[in-house]
């Protein structure tokens, strides 16, 4: 049963307690997204449920954690807790959380390890005792000097360590002395990086994209209210119409006087390209192009410029699905379902032992040997990070019978590690960081290899090349980065207390 006591850590209208949970998990292969936020401001509605819909529907950006703030005009509501969406919400928790306005969140950790204080939405109070909860999606790239500021301020550090801890606790502050959305209009041009926030007090709902909208937020209606999501398929889940994306630079407030905006930077925008080859869900739309299109089409442009002889196209799934019927498409080779997806292996909490972690990926992927023995495959993926999939998978085929196994990934290289949002391997750690594609194609044992190119994968997202950020490819970060060692998911995790990193990171 789900504690709403007035002693569970869950129920909030103080500063939570300093209670932890850590996950133990393994590194895996693919890259991990950060987040998805959510926000519904709808007199009338039950707002907690609508928000638990539309994080089922965000729940592969952030599987690690989940969280609802909920707000009645009086007060602010919080529960969060690490886990699946369907693990942490219940039909009496939500039954509990009554209001007109909310916030929802799902994590992936990038700046903060797992623990149920850096879990979102964030929670504070200003001086004036009113709340404050904020939801995070993107990574900051100025945290130390945010936590400079936060400490030449007097703002007290709790037990998180993540950087959306740090914008929540000055926001806070902030609207001690002025209105919440003042506060915001006066710290969101010194957040740098990647951020699209949902954040609210007992009243009004709000929302912000940093000015190179680096990752997707939308703005939805509703028959009595509105919506804001990272991606519209939230949308069609809880039954809201699309209205506009909200402009890099811009920040929303939603209330009983309507949807009011204001510019806080003037836009330059450089949205994540890799939201179309893999982190959104194919039934989105980014920028007015739908994903799944979007993929299909870097499919077609993979075949003629990496064309392949086989008798089967086969996707690795579910991610390279729509580039995989594109390819086929395009080559004239036919499509077929060669590997069956476990569909509900995602971020498991419960380690495999030895025995089960020496059969890797049959956990999640396994072949369906009548379909692709005695063939010449032409397999389809997403992206290659350290190789250690594909080179599993190719074993995998040719022990199924497979007589030639041809990869075709939907991506460029991914050569450089992201830093606005997406957990990809250290540069060290990247298969093609140093190498080329015929070193690769021996290292995962494939008998040939293609990437799709930049300049055809970019053509795809009818997108602008210059409005696109493909640093993960080419090394070029649209934000400027700091020193090394003021970057990392584990900046403020050294056994210090919490002010005397903020002072040390002060130091010149």
């Amino acid at each position: 049963m789900t504690d709403l006591s007035i002693d569970s850590k869950n129920l909030m209208a103080a500063a939570p307690s300093a209670c932890s949970g850590h996950i133990s998990d393994e590194p895996e292969n693919e890259p991990r997204e950060e987040c998805g936020v959510f926000g519904v401001w709808a007199p009338g509605e039950d707002v907690a449920k609508l928000s638990y819909y539309g994080l089922y529907a965000l729940q592969h950006r952030g599987q690690e954690a989940a969280g609802i703030a909920v707000g009645d005009g009086s007060q602010v509501l919080v529960f969060k807790d690490l886990g699946l969406v369907s693990q942490v919400f219940d039909e009496q928790t939500l039954g509990a959380m009554v209001g007109h306005v909310a916030v929802g969140h799902c994590r992936y950790s990038t700046t903060g390890s797992t623990t149920w204080e850096n879990s979102q939405p964030i929670f504070r109070t200003t001086a004036a005792g009113t709340g404050v909860a904020l939801g995070h999606n993107g990574n900051l790239v100025n945290t130390a000097q945010l936590a400079t500021m936060a400490r030449e301020l007097g703002v007290s550090g709790g037990p998180a360590t993540s950087d959306s801890d740090i914008v929540g606790a000055l926001l806070a502050h902030g609207a001690a002395d002025s209105t919440l959305e003042q506060a915001a209009m006066d710290l969101l041009p010194k957040l740098k990086g990647a951020f699209c926030l949902t954040f609210m007090d007992e009243h009004t709902l709000y929302a912000a994209r940093d000015p190179h909208g680096v990752r997707p937020l939308s703005l939805g209606r509703l028959d009595r209210g509105w919506v804001v999501a990272s991606e519209t398929a939230a949308f069609d889940i809880v039954g809201a119409s699309f209205v506009r994306d909200i402009e890099p630079g811009e920040l929303l407030a939603i209330d009983a006087d309507g949807v009011r905006t204001k510019r806080f930077a003037e836009p330059t925008p450089r949205g994540c390209v890799f939201e179309y080859v893999y982190l959104a869900r194919p039934d989105s739309v980014i920028h007015g192009r739908s994903v799944n299109s979007a993929r299909v089409d870097i499919g077609r442009r993979l075949a003629r410029e990496n064309p392949a002889t086989g008798d089967l196209v086969i996707p690795v799934p579910e991610s390279g699905t729509p580039a995989a019927i594109g390819f086929a498409q395009e080559s004239g080779i036919p499509y077929g379902q060669g590997l069956m997806k476990n569909a509900y292996v995602g971020r498991t909490f419960i380690q495999p032992s030895q025995t089960i972690r020496q059969l890797g990926i049959r956990l999640k992927l396994n072949p369906l040997r009548e379909v692709i023995r005695g063939k010449r495959l032409v397999v389809v993926d997403d992206s290659i990070v350290r190789g250690n999939t594909q080179r599993a998978l190719v074993r995998m085929l040719r022990e199924a019978g497979a007589v030639e196994v041809h990869v075709r990934i939907s991506s460029p290289p991914v050569r450089w590690p992201c830093f606005y949002g997406i957990d990809f391997a250290t540069r060290a750690e990247l298969i093609a960081t140093g190498i080329g594609v015929e070193e690769v194609c021996r290292s995962i044992g494939a008998d040939t290899l293609g990437y799709i190119s930049e300049e055809g994968m970019i053509a795809a997202t009818n997108q602008a090349p210059e409005q696109l950020c493909t640093a993960c490819f080419t090394g070029s970060y649209p934000v400027p980065l700091p020193e090394e060692d003021k970057l990392g998911k584990s900046l403020f995790e050294l056994e210090v207390p919490v002010d005397v990193v903020a002072e040390a990171v002060a130091r010149p």
